[in-house]
C-alpha cells in the first residue's frame, strides 16, 4: 500500500510520538509498503529527503525549539501542510492517510477527507483532560472540531486502554458505537544490549513539571551508594537545577539533552530506571529501559502500568516517599534488581517489537481499504 503519514513532529524534532512515528514508518517500509511523511520544517533540516526508505517532506513553520512546540507553532504546520497537500495528493495515489494526533495534525486530515480517508493514532496530549496543565484552554476552545475530526476518521487507534477510555469519555461513548483499536507503541530490542550494571539510577524524560522529576530528586536524600543521572531538556530544567543545588547532593547529575549514543550507554549501564510522571499515555522511555534490562520504578496511574505489567515496581504519583521506599527495596536486594530487569526485557521482546506492531497497523489499513473507508476498524 502507499501510505501518507502526517505528524507535526518527526525526528530530530520533538519526543514521544516523534520517534514512534519514525520507527513505524520505517518498519512499514520493511513490510513492503511505500511511506511518505509530511512534517514540520526547522532551520538546518532539508525540505525533502529519504531516510531509511521513507520520503520525508518538511513544510515551513515558525517553530523555535527542537524539543518543545507551542500552539501557534503547531498551527503554522497545519497551515503549511494544508497548502502543500493538494499538489502531493495529485502526484501520488495514496491508499490511506495515517495521522498522528487528533489535534493539531487531524485538522489537516479532516480538511482533506474528501480526497483521502484517514486514520488517527492518538498519543495523549491531543485528548482533553489528559494534560490540562499544558493544553486545557486549547482543548476547551477546539472541542467541537475535535469531535468532528474523530467522527470522520475511518479508524482511531490508541496505544493504551487508558487513552482509549479517555477518548470515549470526551466523545460521548453513547454516541460512538464503533470501536477504537488499541495498538501499543513498539521497540527494536536489538538496539539495546544490557551491559555491566553500575550503581546508577536513570531518569529520561522531557522536563515538564508533571513528569515528577522533582520528586525523584527529593527521594535521593540519604541514598549514598547510587548516583542519579537525569537526561532530557525542557522548560522545567532550571527549576530542577535549583532543586538539586538546594539538596546539597553531590550524586545527582542533570545532563540535559544527550545524543543517542550517550543515551544508549546510560540505559545499558543503569541498574534502576525511574519514570515518575503523573500523566502518561505510552512512554517509549519505559520500553527503552525495559529492553536495556533496567529494574523499573514507575507510577501506578494512566498508561504506565499497561506498559510494564508485573515487570516493575509501581508507585504513587507526586510522592517522594513512595519513590524512596521503592529505591530502598531495590538497593537492598540485588537479586530483585536482576529479576525485574530480566522480566522487563522479556516482556518488551514478546509484546512490543516493531514488526508485530507494524503488522497490526497493516491490518487496519487493509480493513479500512476493504470497507470503502466508511466503517471503523
Amino acid at each position: 500500500m502507499k501510505i501518507l503519514m502526517l505528524n507535526y513532529e518527526y525526528p530530530p524534532l520533538g519526543g514521544g510520538a516523534s520517534p514512534v512515528t519514525k520507527s513505524l514508518a520505517e518498519e512499514l517500509v520493511k513490510l513492503g509498503h511505500s511511506v511518505d511523511v509530511v512534517t514540520m520544517g526547522f532551520k538546518g533540516l532539508k525540505q525533502k529527503e529519504e531516510i531509511n526508505g521513507v520520503t520525508v517532506y518538511r513544510v515551513p513553520s515558525i517553530r523555535k525549539q527542537r524539543n518543545v512546540c507551542q500552539t501557534h507553532e503547531m498551527l503554522s504546520y497545519c497551515y503549511s501542510a494544508y497548502r502543500f497537500l493538494p499538489e502531493l495528493l495529485k502526484e501520488n495515489k495514496y491508499d490511506i492517510c495515517h495521522t498522528h494526533f487528533i489535534i493539531p495534525t487531524g485538522v489537516v486530515s479532516y480538511l482533506n477527507k474528501s480526497k483521502i480517508p484517514y486514520i488517527i493514532t492518538s498519543h495523549g496530549s491531543d485528548v482533553p483532560n489528559y494534560n490540562p496543565d499544558r493544553f486545557g484552554m486549547q482543548h476547551r476552545l477546539l472541542k467541537p472540531i475535535w469531535k468532528e475530526i474523530v467522527r470522520n476518521a475511518a479508524c482511531i487507534t490508541s496505544p493504551t486502554q487508558f487513552l482509549r477510555d479517555l477518548i470515549l469519555e470526551n466523545f460521548g461513548e453513547e454516541n460512538y458505537c464503533n470501536t477504537i483499536k488499541v495498538i501499543p507503541n513498539g521497540i527494536n530490542p536489538k538496539n539495546f544490549t544490557p551491559k555491566k550494571k553500575e550503581n546508577k539510577i536513570l531518569v529520561v524524560t522531557r522536563l515538564f513539571e508533571r513528569k515528577g522529576v522533582q520528586y525523584v530528586i527529593d527521594a535521593m536524600k540519604g541514598v549514598n551508594d547510587y548516583r542519579l543521572v537525569i537526561c532530557g531538556d525542557g522548560p522545567y530544567k532550571k527549576n530542577l537545577a535549583e532543586r538539586i543545588k538546594r539538596s546539597g547532593s553531590d550524586n545527582i547529575e542533570l545532563l540535559g539533552y544527550v545524543n543517542n549514543e550517550r543515551l544508549k550507554y546510560e540505559y545499558e549501564t543503569s541498574s534502576i530506571f525511574i519514570f515518575s510522571s503523573s500523566a502518561e499515555n505510552f512512554p517509549v522511555v519505559l520500553l527503552e529501559a525495559m529492553v536495556s534490562g533496567c529494574a523499573i520504578i514507575t507510577t501506578n496511574v494512566t498508561g504506565c502500568p499497561e506498559v510494564v505489567g508485573d515487570a516493575a515496581i509501581l508507585i504513587e504519583p507526586k510522592s517522594s516517599e513512595s519513590i524512596r521506599n521503592a529505591l530502598v527495596e531495590l538497593i537492598n536486594d540485588n537479586e530483585l534488581i536482576i529479576k525485574l530487569g530480566l522480566n522487563a526485557r522479556k516482556r518488551a521482546e514478546y509484546n512490543f517489537y516493531w514488526e508485530k506492531i507494524a503488522l497490526s497497523y497493516s491490518k487496519v489499513y487493509e480493513t479500512v481499504s476493504r470497507s470503502n473507508h466508511h466503517e471503523i476498524c
